[in-house]
């Protein structure tokens, strides 16, 4: 399942609320270290360096009651993220599943109470991830290293959050030249063995 990180907010504003982890930028870093610095300060995850990029600004008057903000978001895609640990201003921390928070396309929440407007954020960060799967290889990263076409197929179905036509996806997957490569090898299943790949240049 497609899934995303929250804190619990220790502290107002949205004291008790969950939220995506950050805080503020000090003065001799940048942006990217200041990302990184906050999520290994809330929730004990340290992610490489490139494997953060920039979702996008987020300024509207108001977003936050204390003062004017402008956030930065970032997003990271991670296969097997460590268990995380609350630590600075984050009562506990867990990951979630995007379907369990009911976000819609518009960023309106009706399950678990969000601060600020981190429901705008994540769903802003879900199409990414759809739009991510169109033009690269990263839903090979969820997958062993010898996979079958089916369960790539149920990466794309987590993330996209519907069932896909099973001959029409793996037209699509083995018609993109260097997407992925036969490996020679079958894996074991109750009807015919499975033809095994790898990720392609």
């Amino acid at each position: 399942r497609l899934s995303v990180l929250l804190i619990e907010r220790r502290y107002d504003p949205h004291q008790g609320h969950w939220a995506l982890p950050g805080g503020f930028v000090e003065h001799d870093e940048d942006l990217d270290a200041a990302a990184r610095r906050e999520l290994a300060e809330e929730t004990g995850i340290d992610v490489e360096p490139n494997h953060l990029e920039q979702l996008r600004s987020y300024g509207t008057p108001g977003r936050d009651p204390r003062r004017r903000i402008v956030t930065v978001a970032y997003v990271a895609f991670v296969a097997l993220p460590p268990e995380p640990t609350a630590g600075d201003d984050a009562r506990q921390t867990r990951f979630f599943a995007i379907d369990d928070l009911a976000i819609d396309e518009l960023g309106q929440n009706d399950g678990t109470p969000l601060a600020f407007d981190h429901a705008q954020i994540i769903a802003d960060g879900v199409e990414r991830a759809r739009s991510k799967l169109e033009y690269t290889t990263l839903a090979t990263a969820f997958v062993e290293e010898q996979f079958t076409i089916g369960e790539l197929r149920r990466v794309y179905e987590a993330v996209w959050g519907m069932p896909l036509h099973e001959a029409n996806f793996r037209r699509k997957v083995l018609g993109t030249p260097g997407f992925v490569e036969p490996t020679g090898e079958t894996a074991p299943t109750d009807g015919r063995p499975s033809q095994l790949y790898r990720k392609g240049e």
